[in-house]
């Protein structure tokens, strides 16, 4: 058999050579538990074996015998609790059987028995129990049933010894004999003998312990053990063992230790541990030794005068006065599999042989390289390198490194977890004085508070009073900061650091984030004012009740200075303009998240947060981390692209790892870094962690009960107060009615009772008044419960006389820990099983909470420290040991969640390629991570060593997420090139936090004619509800559900998990009573779920144009979300009216509309109930509703200009409709086409509907011939059902305007020379030697004829010059006659005066007057000028009084410029000039020519037919003929409001640049002069990401400098950004 070698994992972090790579099967340990829980299943009568026992019946009895099994399981259920899983609920279903089996009635005998079981509880159910099971037992006889029972124990019997309890080392029994030392690589002669199974071992040997044969030199009778036995046995296992070993300890330590060990009052199976842990697999001799003679080698070493005596007692001394002479060896728990231990073994042996080697080859081998190839001279080297491995940390990278301390890091565990005693700090030592106790119940360990660390020489805590007025006003009432607050004050009130505080909870982190508040605060004080607009502070809560609590503390706090704090999650929306007014924002991280993805409103509500506060960073780690991730790199990739300041603040609880938190969090950990262990707290915390060790679900239920009361009267003997803390609402009950009855029967209420103070009645005076049963009868002896199902009064009542001391023991759920300050000096946890929706499944309970109850033990003004006991499974005890003693480093998430957040970034635009996704990943933790620990993520060494950035794994990543985002359709993924774009499903994803394996799941089942059934399927199947689990027990009620409740078929049944989720959802919308707490759970779950979703599936819907399925899916939402069938009466909205009266109205068939025409009295009348008709009046008329009118425009024959008027015709109340709006969805249908041509969503405001104000909707749709007979235009109420309205848009006399004659074709002529002018002097005007095509083209017309003419041609295609031409005609023709240019901007008119007066009055001697609002020249002037330069306002003004004015009379051309604009506001002026200018050419007799310059024209023919112009003068190019080609690319943005839709194409255009112009220059249009600087801005700050920020700067910077020297200040700084490309 060939032997194990090292891993590969080992191996790649130490320097030893690679050989076969040993490969362990990964889900061994898995499968081993498995096995485990199977065999434990096989002992003892479990539920199991009785169903498998009935099955014996006859067919006819077999329905009636599964009948009353289920009534068995229901009434252990109602005695255990519904909160418990069903394991434990058929634990005491085999309780009531094996309790029941041969009684037909409840005795006494079995009351007492149940009642101590499961404590106080309802007769009923035990005796439904009684009759179910006896009922069962009827059909079998007294032999089988006994049988049945009396096997299984016996076997339980049998099965239940603990591994190693019959061990004994005697002297008599038998020797371990040395193992023969194998060689390496080779067969030896006894192999066929090597195992690692005693038992195997002991079969062999059987023969040889019978005859006694087996002799042990080494082992000495009792009588030869002498004084010195124990140094000489030490010295043996030193020499043979450690002799190589640098840190051997000396023999006068070891003894000490050892002797120290064998003295104390541990058990020999203890003790065994313990040396275990101390000596190693090569000391098992010794320890063998050392217990056969343990009380003699103790009697001897105090009877014989050695050292060895002076030196314990001297320890005891030391030890006594807090002297610290020997290291304390705490217990580990190591878990080894088979393969592990044998490797472990070899390894050892491996090392034992290669020292004694070493020692006698020393100096023969040098490490110069080998000269030649020898096998003997590599293996050397090879087990050389083995020996240094093994002294150093084996999984740690090989460079050896000096512990930097960081200024702020308190850690008194550091030391210890770098020292070569742990393996990567897998292990870890309890602290100091930690207690253990092991009995047959349970086990536990105790660990002792700490001692406060001392107080530094320059530590001094902070008077309020020396801080600033702010300072002062926000802590009054406070007299000093505490200790942390104070150590942190500097770095937290007068830096803009970031920060990571790390502290154990209930140490006043949140002060320290007021304090970082208050530095934010004081930077925006001008003159005593405090500008409240440009900031916005961010706390990130985990909990929405922690929101709540941090919200009310904060506004308190900070209310003298008038700063608004508001809570942000999803049971506290804001309007956009609340956000806006607010200064500080306390949200959860999945609110923020979806805040910032959507940039709701303005975008700059993100560019204004200032200080971002993380609260419980170390929940990294688990299913949220992901969220935390991604905020925070969001958060600082916004930090160096707009080279803002936003200060990031982490509060944590104390962790492992917190160097790479800091380094994730940008925080620089000489400054901002803060690490406080428990030394800290301000009540030191004492930790007890009990295990149950029952097996039996139900003994384990019961033996945590008793536990938890032994510990709760220990707390009570002392006088404290105790808070016990269990994870459903009617366990609180249950608890505390169990604890009080063990009281009652234990004779020890007498602790419970409180005593009887001076305000002592007043309190129960007020309890007795509570209609909470349970609560009055519980507090008389000093009992009360407290969880958030009970009213708001109770509560607080509870809270204050627990306060007071009324209350001794209160039993309480986690929501006091979190939402209520309220401490106690000791909390006992009590069982930390707890159901999670989210996964479908019982899980532990969190160590937020664990830790967030824990610092709850310990009142600050009244006790020295503060008690927090845990009572737990006992295979859990090591889970909470290692994760509240901080041994865990905290792993990143971020793969699991890795699509989803890619999505949301290109969604957003700050992703927009593989780069820049690379670069975003560099700011999660993940990277983080990934470089800390690199194994844990699939990356191995070598990889690792080649790409130490992880560049190539981060690509990877991300092109492996692009790749499943692309095939989900959510983005566009051109691998070639690396770009990704969003499309509108993957916007939806990222709005409505949808994942991408739902998403797939929608394009795969969604099309446009599925019925309301089918969508609740399809919601169903959402990868959300993946792990809701189907559960044999839930079988039975969820039949129920379907039954009563399900108004929809349901797809799949109740057997499968969609089928499930869909009866859930629709119970949840029916107002389903449910039992199981379980379905309650993943009822709540899948409703707030299923809500989100549908509103997903709603905006594909619309989206993909499909009118039908859109309004059934906005009907959906609006059914759950009112938890509202669509066929019930719409009146069942309000909450006012009666259901009796509900009823009679859907009886009636009363619609909204015929009431609406019905008087008070009538409706009341007809409800047999008349003063309720002006209540349902009143409530008729406040069902929002609007009235609708279209008018329609053909613009052309394929576009209709649609304008919808809106009237409100609703009465406002603000306690129905709020104090906003109410929001509408309008969309034009065709019915035929079944397609939306248009759709908007539409905010009817309050003050519109108060003032009867109408809205227009101004809107363009298509439309094809033939005419369809009609479109619709529906209008659908976004929050109300049975609100809707429709206005048909009726097309029978629609008039379409005429079909127009095709463009002018460019022909394809020579194009013609300037000499064709004819004019030197009108030549030497133009720098190039031929018209382009469009002028040569034209170019007879307009020189040589008087014509009127329209040129319709692209921007570009030489208009300019076409006016020029037509200009020379008339200094040719009419040389006396003037000519006027209208052009439509004071700008252009500047721009032509100043070309024109160097080319025509300089060069040709012609007069050119410009005539606009700011230049107004003297008559002469314009009498003497042969060319006007005006705008139409001007000219209009002017040519009024035409008659007055020669020189208007004397206009022989008007060529106005741009003429399309007679389509906009300015076109009644173009009208007019025209109309005028045709009058008075008729009166005068003189003809004036009228040139139009335009753009490509639709119905250029109408325009020619009213400027009078002939098919000759005509000319409509297309807008593709250019002289210069054009290539345009259309990129729509959606969104509705106009700053974020505007800032969203800032990061496209910097991209477009970059592609299409990367060198030349480019012109930016935008909409505003406001917009000319944002969009400036952005562009500098994606230029300051670039390796070259300057790259678009094409000037010297002596240049600049000049240039922005004749600037006005105030415009210089924008100047300097600009230019530089860099903000300054």
């Amino acid at each position: 058999m060939e032997l194990p070698r090292l891993t590969g994992a080992l191996r790649s972090f130490s320097n030893v050579t690679r050989q076969d790579e040993y490969i362990e099967d990964s889900s061994e340990m898995m499968t081993k538990r498995s096995k485990m829980k199977e065999r434990f299943y096989k002992t003892g009568l479990a539920w199991k074996n009785i169903t498998h026992f009935v099955q014996n019946v006859t067919k006819n009895e077999q329905q009636v015998v599964n009948e009353d099994l289920k009534s068995v399981l229901k009434a252990a259920r109602q005695l255990v609790g519904i909160e418990h899983e069903q394991e434990t609920v058929e634990s005491a279903a085999v309780f009531l059987f094996k309790t029941f089996h041969d009684k037909d009635h409840v005795g006494h005998e079995e009351t007492k028995a149940v009642k101590q079981m499961f404590g106080p509880f309802p007769s009923s159910a035990a005796t439904t129990a009684c009759n179910a099971v006896y009922r069962i037992a009827s059909h079998f006889s007294e032999e089988e049933l006994q049988t049945l029972i009396c096997a299984n124990e016996s076997a339980s019997q049998n099965s239940q010894v603990h591994f190693g309890k019959n061990i004994n080392f005697s002297f008599d029994s038998f020797a371990l004999e040395h193992s023969e030392e194998l060689s390496l690589n080779c067969k030896s002669n006894n192999q066929k003998d090597f195992s690692l199974d005693y038992n195997k071992y002991l079969n062999n040997h059987q023969g040889d312990l019978k005859n006694g044969s087996v002799d042990s030199p080494d082992l000495k009778s009792s009588n030869e053990v002498d004084g010195s036995f124990l140094r000489q046995e030490v010295d043996c296992y030193i020499i043979g063992t450690l002799q190589e070993s640098p840190d051997r300890p000396t023999t006068d330590d070891l003894c000490g230790t050892l002797f120290e060990m064998l003295a104390s009052t541990k058990s020999d199976d203890e003790l065994q541990n313990e040396l275990f842990e101390l000596l190693g697999p090569e000391g098992l001799e010794l320890i063998e030794k050392l217990l056969q003679h343990r009380c003699t080698i103790v009697e001897k070493a105090l009877s014989h005068t050695t050292d060895l005596k002076l030196g314990y007692l001297q320890d005891t001394s030391k030890k006594g006065l807090g002297g610290n002479a020997q290291p304390i060896y705490g217990c580990q728990v190591t878990v080894h599999s088979e393969q592990e231990k044998q490797l472990l073994k070899q390894y050892r042996r491996e090392e034992k042989r290669l020292a004694r080697r070493e020692k006698k080859d020393e100096g023969e081998f040098s490490g110069d390289g080998l000269l030649h190839f020898d096998p003997k001279d590599l293996r050397v080297q090879r087990e050389h390198a083995l020996q240094n491995a093994r002294i150093a940390p084996i999984l740690t990278r090989q460079y050896d490194y000096e512990r930097i301390h960081y200024p702020h890091v308190y850690d008194s565990h550091s030391e210890a977890v770098q020292s070569s005693a742990f393996i990567a700090g897998a292990k870890m030592f309890l602290p100091e004085g930690t207690e253990r106790e092991n009995n047959k119940v349970y086990e536990q360990v105790v660990i002792p508070a700490t001692q406060p660390m001392p107080i530094g020489i320059q530590e001094k805590q902070i008077d309020i009073k020396t801080l600033d007025e702010i300072g002062q006003l926000v802590f009054k009432g406070m007299k000093r900061l505490n200790r942390i607050q104070s150590i942190v004050f500097e770095t937290a009130y007068n830096t803009n650091e970031n920060m990571l505080i790390c502290a154990p909870t209930g140490a006043g982190k949140t002060n320290i984030a007021m304090l970082t508040v208050l530095h934010e605060i004081r930077q925006h004080i001008q003159q005593g004012v405090i500008r409240k607009d440009e900031f916005k502070i961010v706390y990130v809560a985990p909990m929405k009740a922690l929101a709540a609590e941090m919200t009310n503390y904060f506004s308190k706090r900070l209310e003298p200075l008038g700063i608004l704090v508001k809570e942000l999650t999803g049971d506290m929306q804001l309007t956009k303009g609340e956000i806006l007014r607010t200064q500080m924002l306390v949200t959860t991280p999945e609110k923020w998240d979806v805040v910032t993805r959507k940039s709701v409103g303005d975008v700059a509500l993100s560019q204004i947060v200032r200080l971002f506060i993380l609260d419980e960073v170390h929940l990294l780690h688990e299913d949220r981390g992901p969220v935390l991730e991604s905020l925070v790199a969001r958060t600082l990739r916004q930090v160096e692209s707009t080279q803002s300041m936003i200060r990031i603040v982490g509060l944590s609880a104390t962790l492992p790892n917190f160097l790479d938190v800091a380094t994730f969090l940008h925080v620089n950990p000489f400054i901002g870094l803060f690490f406080f262990d428990g030394r800290f707290r301000p009540v030191p915390l004492s930790q007890t962690f009990i295990g149950i060790k029952a097996s039996n679900k139900m003994q384990q239920l019961h033996d945590m009960e008793e536990v938890c009361y032994e510990k709760v009267l220990m707390q009570l003997k002392e006088g404290h107060q105790v808070m016990v803390f269990v994870h459903a609402r009617n366990s609180t009950v249950r608890t505390a009615m169990a604890l009080q009855e063990m009281a009652k029967n234990q004779g020890e209420i007498m602790y419970f009772v409180p005593n009887q103070s001076a305000d002592y009645g007043s309190a129960e005076k007020q309890i007795q008044k509570s209609r909470n049963k349970q609560l009055r009868e519980l507090f008389p002896d000093g009992f009360g419960i407290h969880h958030a199902g009970m009213l708001r009064q109770d509560r607080n009542l509870v809270a204050n006389c627990f306060s007071r001391g009324h209350i001794k023991v209160l039993v309480c759920t986690a929501t006091l820990a979190w939402g209520v300050n309220l401490p106690a000096h000791a909390v006992i946890i009590k069982g930390t099983q707890i159901y999670d929706a989210k996964r479908g499944s019982f899980v532990d309970l969190g160590i937020l909470d664990v830790m967030q109850i824990f610092g709850r033990a310990g009142r600050p003004q009244f006790d020295k420290y503060g008690e927090g006991t845990i009572i737990t499974a006992h295979e859990k005890l090591s889970h909470y040991l290692t994760l509240l003693t901080q041994q865990n480093p905290i792993e990143s998430q971020f793969l699991d969640r890795l699509a989803d957040n890619l999505n949301a970034e290109i969604a957003l635009g700050t992703v927009t390629n593989v780069e820049e996704a690379v670069k975003w990943l560099s700011y999660t933790y993940l990277y983080v991570r990934t470089r800390a620990n690199p194994l844990a993520y699939g990356i191995n060494h070598k990889a690792y060593q080649m790409d130490p950035g992880l560049e190539k794994y981060r690509r990877e990543l991300v092109i492996e997420a692009g790749q499943k985002l692309d095939k989900a359709r959510m983005v566009r993924f051109e691998e070639r090139t690396g770009y990704f774009s969003i499309t509108d499903l993957g916007r939806t994803a990222s709005h409505y936090y949808i994942q991408y394996n739902t998403i797939e799941t929608f394009n795969e089942l969604f099309h446009a004619h599925k019925t309301e059934a089918d969508i609740f399927a399809l919601v169903s199947k959402a990868e959300e509800f993946e792990q809701i689990k189907i559960r044999e027990e839930e079988m039975e009620e969820l039949d129920q559900l379907l039954c009563n409740y399900c108004e929809l078929p349901v797809a799949g049944g109740v057997e499968n998990t969609y089928g499930k989720v869909n009866i859930l959802l629709q119970t949840y919308i029916s107002h389903g009573e449910l039992d199981s707490f379980s379905l309650i759970s993943d009822t709540a779950y899948v409703a707030q779920n299923a809500a989100r979703i549908v509103r997903a599936l709603f905006e594909v819907a619309l989206r993909r144009r499909w009118p039908a399925m859109t309004y059934r899916l906005l009907n959906l939402c609006k059914i759950i979300d009112r938890r509202l069938w669509g066929w019930c009466n719409p009146l069942r909205q309000f909450s006012v009216l009666p259901g009796h009266v509900l009823a009679k109205l859907e009886e009636k068939k009363l619609t909204i509309d015929k009431m609406k025409d019905m008087r008070k009295d009538e409706i009341g009348h007809m409800l047999h109930h008349v003063n309720i008709g002006l209540k349902v009046k009143q409530c008729v008329h406040e069902i929002p509703s609007i009235v609708m009118e279209a008018s329609i425009q053909p613009i052309t024959r394929t576009v209709l200009r649609v304008r919808l008027t809106i009237n409100p015709d609703f009465k406002w109340h603000d306690q129905t409709h709020g104090s906003v709006g109410e929001p509408w969805w309008i969309w034009v249908e065709d019915p035929v086409n079944d397609h939306i041509y248009h759709s908007e969503y539409f905010l009817l405001q309050k003050k519109q509907v108060l003032s009867k104000e109408s809205q227009l909707l101004v809107f363009t749709i298509p439309i094809f011939e033939p005419l369809p007979s009609q479109y619709y235009i529906r209008a659908v109420s976004d929050r109300w059902l049975g609100a809707e309205a429709v206005c048909i848009i009726n097309f029978q006399h629609l008039i379409l305007p005429e079909r127009h004659p095709p463009h002018t074709e460019l022909l394809d002529l020579q194009p013609l020379p300037i000499n064709a002018l004819g004019n030197r002097e009108y030549e030497a005007l133009y720098k190039f030697t031929h018209f382009n095509p469009i002028q040569t083209q034209i170019f007879h017309t307009l020189y040589h004829t008087d014509c009127n003419v329209l040129l319709g041609a692209p921007t570009g295609s030489g208009k300019t010059v076409a006016a020029e031409l037509a200009i020379f005609r008339v200094f040719n023709r009419y040389p006396t006659s003037k000519a006027v240019y209208i052009a439509p901007l004071k700008a252009l008119v500047r721009e032509r005066i100043e070309d024109w007066k160097i080319r025509i009055t300089e060069k040709l001697g012609k007069n050119v007057v410009e005539l606009t609002g700011d230049v107004t020249p003297d008559m002469r002037s314009i009498a003497q000028a042969d060319l006007i330069v005006t705008t139409p306002e001007k000219w209009d003004g002017i040519s009024r009084s035409w008659q007055n004015r020669s020189y208007v009379q004397k206009v022989s051309i008007l060529i106005i410029d741009e003429i399309h604009l007679l389509g906009d506001e300015r076109g009644p002026v173009l009208e007019v000039i025209v109309s005028r200018t045709n009058f008075i050419s008729s009166h005068t007799e003189s003809p004036v020519r009228i040139v139009g310059l335009s753009t490509a024209l639709a119905n250029a023919k109408d325009l020619a037919d009213w400027l009078g112009i002939r098919q000759n003068g005509l000319f409509n190019f297309r807008p593709s003929v250019r002289p210069v080609p054009l290539e345009v690319h259309i990129h729509g943005f959606p969104g509705q409001h106009y700053c974020p839709r505007m800032a969203s194409m800032n990061k496209p255009t910097f991209q477009a640049i970059r592609s299409h112009s990367p060198s030349k220059p480019v012109l930016i249009f935008v909409s505003s002069r406001r917009q000319t600087r944002l969009t400036a801005l952005d562009l500098i700050a994606f230029l300051a990401a670039e390796d070259d920020p300057k790259q678009w700067l094409h000037m010297d910077e002596r240049e600049v400098v000049h240039t922005a020297a004749m600037m006005p200040r105030w415009r210089r700084k924008w100047m300097f950004e600009v230019v530089n490309g860099l903000p300054i």
